[in-house]
């Protein structure tokens, strides 16, 4: 199994180059399901999750391949082309579904276009039962007939209508990200129109209807709560560019900071990081938009101030940079409370951060960090993606050597990391 040596103490300077976002690939992907003909993605970050998710799109019988040499490929990502000509078996089967909760994705673009689907319940990080049970309310009210058993979703047009999902009003009780994307592309193709109330308003959903608009969808509203849709009979071939990863800009960030450093993100527009930079300045990080995509990250002070946050729906504080901001304040100068309002079970890195020396103790969903004035390396154990990158940070500014196990959890979400930082100066070896 792969570890990660860090040896802390190292300020980080220098320039990242930030990936696409990977929770925008996904469903991205996914949206080629809608069309006979081809979807073209640029900007595609080299994860894990990726991958999974070309494995699972070619088992339907949607052909990938990538061309290094697109125009819009440059430095960054390689272009992914899809081709969803002929979807042989509408069939997502456990072996491929147990490895990412996001394959639950693929259920309204089937019900969409084939009109059935037959999905496993997904698997992914151990950070709370993320019930599918928005996205199966969201189907119904389309027109699909949804059975579960033996661990599946077995889902049907309605027979009355003809094969074709009908438009309709959903409304999610709760806000999800994922539920809305899933609707978003399922409306896309139903008959007559669709409203989606409460709906996500994170960066991601624009980057689907930017990408689905151009397929040639209706699409208005997206990034608000309402977004109205207007089906349309089929969609065709595009090319979209998939937006700057958010959260691996903020991880970056907070590299900055926890070190005293100074890092240059580059192929990122300043806007992405709505919802958790106001945090980081208080913090004591400074944001300077260098360029129309290049912004430079420092700290202003000798100390990192303790700042209070909670996590909400966007544009709230991020929960997939809660873990991030949490090592943040481990050193920071006096108390913080981090409170997680999205996930249950997101505090699993509290216990790990704590064998580095951090003072934190967790009630339910509060966690109250005592910054303390130094970590001190150990070793540790990765829980899920963000959690593993928590204890990166931590490692960067820790006494001595800390040994993260169970990388498979990092190279789920973030491409090339340890390059990265060691390009800006830290110490890290790769042990197999």
């Amino acid at each position: 199994m792969k570890k990660l040596v860090i040896t802390g103490g190292n300020k980080l300077n220098g320039d990242i180059n930030i990936s696409g976002a990977k929770n925008a690939t996904l469903p991205l992907m996914v949206a080629s399901i809608l069309t006979a003909e081809k979807l073209v993605l640029t900007n595609i970050p080299h994860v894990a999750d990726i991958a999974t998710m070309a494995n699972l799109l070619i088992d339907l019988g949607i052909e990938i391949s990538f061309d290094g040499n697109h125009s819009d490929f440059g430095n960054q990502g390689r272009a992914m082309i899809l081709d969803a000509g002929k979807i042989n078996n509408p069939v997502a089967t456990y072996d491929l579904v147990r490895k990412m909760r996001a394959s639950i994705f693929i259920l309204g673009p089937l019900l969409a276009r084939v009109g059935k689907a037959k999905v496993s319940l997904p698997g992914g990080c151990a950070i709370g039962t993320r019930p599918v049970d928005l996205h199966l309310k969201a189907m119904e009210k389309l027109g699909a007939e949804i059975d579960l058993s033996g661990g599946y979703v077995e889902a049907n047009v309605k027979k009355s209508l003809n094969n074709r999902l009908q438009g309709d009003h959903i409304h999610f009780e709760k806000v999800s990200v994922g539920a809305t994307e899933n609707a978003m592309m399922a409306c896309s193709l139903a008959k007559g129109e669709s409203l989606i109330s409460n709906a996500a308003c994170e960066p991601e959903i624009i980057d689907l209807a930017k990408c689905l608009n151009a397929m040639g969808a209706k699409i208005s509203g997206a990034g608000t709560t309402q977004i109205q849709i207007q089906g349309v009979d089929q969609l065709h071939s595009a090319s979209h560019r998939v937006i700057a990863d958010r959260i691996e800009a903020g991880t970056y960030a907070v590299a900055a900071g926890i070190t005293g450093g100074c890092i240059r993100l580059h192929h990122l527009e300043d806007w992405v990081m709505t919802g958790f930079k106001e945090d980081l300045q208080k913090a004591g990080l400074i944001f300077n938009q260098i360029s129309h995509d290049v912004v430079e990250v420092s700290r202003n002070q000798e100390f990192i101030e303790s700042v209070n946050i909670s996590t909400h729906p966007f544009p709230g504080f991020a929960t997939d940079m809660q873990a991030q901001f949490m090592a943040l304040m481990t050193v920071a100068n006096s108390v913080s409370t981090i409170e997680e309002n999205i996930f249950e079970n997101r505090f699993m890195h509290v216990l790990e951060l704590a064998r580095m020396g951090a003072n934190i103790e967790s009630h339910g969903k509060v966690a109250v960090i005592k910054g303390v004035k130094k970590l001190t390396g150990a070793e540790v154990m990765a829980t899920d993606l963000r959690a593993s990158v928590s204890l990166v940070l931590a490692g960067l500014v820790a006494d001595g050597q800390t040994t993260i196990n169970r990388l498979y959890h990092l190279e789920r979400g973030y491409e090339r990391l340890a390059e990265k930082l060691i390009n800006c100066g830290a110490d890290i070896k790769m042990i197999y």
